[in-house]
Formats: C-alpha cells, structure tokens, sequence
C-alpha cells in the first residue's frame, strides 16, 4: 500500500490498484462495451459524455469518503516512474485495463460497508476479481479500523454463479438472499458478508474506548 502522486494506491496479487484518471476513458468505454456488462451492472456508461460523468462520480466518491473506487492493471510495467503506467492505459501486456473494484460507504459511521466489481473481457479467467477483491478487503479493514467498519458486503444476482465463486474464494460466507425488484432487478439477490479480523475489531474498540477517555475500562457516568 502507498501513495502514488498523493493518491491512495494500493498493491498486491500482482495487481496495481489505482485511482481513476482521465486517460482511461477510452479503455473504460472499451470495457462497457461488452454484452456481459450490460448484464450484471445496474449502471450503464456509454459515450465520452457518460464516461466523462462517471469519471466525475468517483473523483465526488473520493472527496466525500463514501465511495472508493480503484482502476485494476497488472503491477510492474503498469506502475511505472511516478505511478503512471508506462505506454499509458491499455498499451501492452503489462498496463492494459483490466477491471473496477469499488469500497462504497454511504454513511461513515456505519460498521458496515458494500464491495463491489467488474472485470473486462479479456481480464475474465486470469483470477484478476478475487486478486483485487483480497487487496480490497485488507486495505478496507485496515484503512477503516478506527471508524468501526466490522463488516462488508457483496451483492450479485443470484444467477451470476462466477460472482458467487469469487465471494466464497475471498472468504464472503452467503449470508441472506434478497428478493427480486423488477423492473431493475428482476431476479432475487444473494448477499455475501466478511467480518473484520478480531484484531482489528479489538484495536478498533480500544481506539473509541481511548478516545472517550475511558483508557478502554469501564466508561464513567460523567
């Protein structure tokens, strides 16, 4: 984990994990353009317009803290001199586009927060979702310890049996099904859900205990 041209970079499984940039335009609309994509993500991005909003949206994600998305390419010639890929986005093997990986927290002072994903058509099949879904997990419990965030969730149409895999690789029990809401879901939902480590939970509670003024013993009437 760093900083890359102060902005939160993250690595590991042989991925890089980098904000958004401008130059991904061209790849990001590469990547929605593809059948499986207007499947499974609810939100659609279409023309430079809409990639140019949805840019927008991540940078506002970003500056609020309630939404955190990564840009995912391999490591190594990817995270060139000053974290700028070298050849630039989706130019040769090393810097290609090769998916999303988002930490939303809608309310910061919720202990429980949603992941979610995509990967582009040519990514599929080389384990690049439960790589950056790892990376993702540990940076959040992590990064998000002393706020109290003690759980995430992923959600996937039932019938997106490759989402489900991957939740379960990563250590995301099933923990409820939701039902359908047709029109825009019309199939039911499952959940998957991961604690925090006991460590950090502990860290976590001493942290608050400390903050109150407590020293993490019994807090005082006053």
């Amino acid at each position: 984990m760093g900083e890359v041209d102060g902005r939160t970079a993250l690595r590991g499984g042989g991925l890089l994990l980098r904000r958004w940039r401008a130059e991904d335009l061209p790849a990001l609309l590469r990547a929605y353009d593809d059948p499986a994509m207007r499947r499974w993500l609810a939100t659609q991005v279409s023309g430079p317009d809409g990639a140019a909003d949805w840019l927008e949206a991540q940078r506002t994600g970003w500056a609020a803290g309630t939404r955190f998305d990564f840009a995912v390419a391999e490591a190594g010639r990817a995270d060139g001199p000053g974290g700028a890929p070298e050849g630039g986005p989706g130019a040769g093997p090393g810097g290609e586009l090769l998916g999303n990986i988002v930490l939303k927290r809608p309310d910061p002072l919720n202990g429980t927060a949603e992941v979610g994903y995509w990967t582009t058509a040519p990514a599929r099949g080389r384990g690049v979702a439960s790589r950056a879904l790892t990376v993702l997990t540990d940076w959040a419990f992590t990064r998000f310890a002393a706020s109290g965030l003690a759980r995430l969730e992923l959600l996937h149409q039932v019938d997106n049996a490759a989402s489900c895999r991957v939740a379960e690789k990563c250590g995301y029990a099933l923990a409820r099904v939701i039902p359908a809401l047709p029109p825009d879901h019309p199939l039911e939902g499952h959940v998957h859900a991961r604690q925090a480590p006991a460590a950090a939970l502990s860290r976590s509670a001493g942290r608050r205990a400390a903050a109150a003024g407590t020293g993490g013993g019994r807090a005082t009437g006053r």
